[in-house]
């Protein structure tokens, strides 16, 4: 693995439809556009699906599923009961992070508190009974792993799903492991394989893919962090880009369009008149 810093000069960033490698010239021009956006509260344990049937109508939410408690699909009772007797597992604790669809199944990524023995789960898109689905974990249980265990999913964050079926999931690894890029081909079996190690621990948190003529980006996020990784597929490489005085949350790509933009949302601690916190859709540049 071979890890390089570019600096992006001022605050916001330009990726184009092929990604810049640190040995290419930067684009010629660049023009700035900028906007604000106020967070939402965070909605747990409901999960909803948009209906749009065009720009000029209002979007319709349906609710599909709501819990009073996450649960698992566990292997048996016997198993919950020990998890629930020994800490490791603690309905209070599963906190939703990030989903991705594809087909017929949800997939979840869950915060890695204490208490939440695994992080990718899964669950259908719909159900003919009238009570909320358990969470089943994905792959397995046994890709599924404890904290300390290298060669398996122990903190998954970001998820998407590319053009063919396969599910990207970042891994943020533990205090001994590494972080870590997991992809399943939900076509074929729910083959899953890591595929890339990264330098660092901890902070993964989302990803955008970028499928090119020239291959497959993946553009990552750390939490709070004055830069992103881009990781090409075909070379299995991963590079840093530095962002100064954006230290970059979440990460969106546009669709796709000539330019392509990608678009950083930065974390901020100002409030608006409410008293209410802030989220900064920081960026775009765009070639000229």
């Amino acid at each position: 693995m071979t890890t390089t810093d570019t600096t992006v000069r001022g605050p916001l960033l330009l990726i184009s439809k092929q990604p810049k490698f640190p040995n290419q010239r930067p684009a010629k021009k660049t023009k700035c556009l900028f906007q604000e956006a106020r967070s939402m509260s965070p909605v747990l344990y409901a999960i909803f699906l948009l209906q749009l049937s065009s720009l000029s109508t209002a979007a319709n939410f349906t609710q599909v599923y709501k819990w009073d408690e996450l649960d698992y699909e566990w292997k048996s009772e016997v198993n919950k009961t020990k998890a629930l007797k020994d800490g490791t597992f603690n309905p209070e604790k599963i906190y939703p992070f990030y989903m991705a669809v594809y087909g017929t199944r949800i997939f979840l990524s869950l915060a890695s508190y204490e208490g939440v023995p695994v992080s990718l789960v899964t669950l259908p898109t719909s159900s003919a009974s009238s009570a909320p689905p358990k969470l089943t974990p994905f792959p397995s249980w046994d890709i599924n792993g404890k904290k300390g265990d290298c060669n398996k999913i122990e903190a998954a964050a970001g998820l998407q799903v590319d053009s063919i079926g396969r599910l990207w999931v970042l891994d943020s690894g533990s205090n001994t492991c590494k972080a870590k890029l997991w992809i399943t081909d939900l076509i074929n079996n729910d083959q899953t394989k890591l595929i890339h190690r990264f330098s660092f621990r901890h902070n993964m948190h989302d990803l955008v893919l970028d499928e090119t003529p020239n291959g497959t980006f993946a553009y990552i996020s750390r939490i709070n962090q004055p830069i992103i990784f881009v990781f090409s597929l075909e070379r299995n490489e991963s590079w840093s880009v530095k962002t100064p005085k954006t230290r970059v949350i979440s990460i969106a790509l546009s669709p796709k369009e000539e330019p392509r933009k990608l678009y950083l949302s930065r974390f901020s601690n100002s409030e608006n008149a409410d008293g209410q916190q802030r989220d900064h859709l920081c960026c775009l540049l765009e070639e000229g």
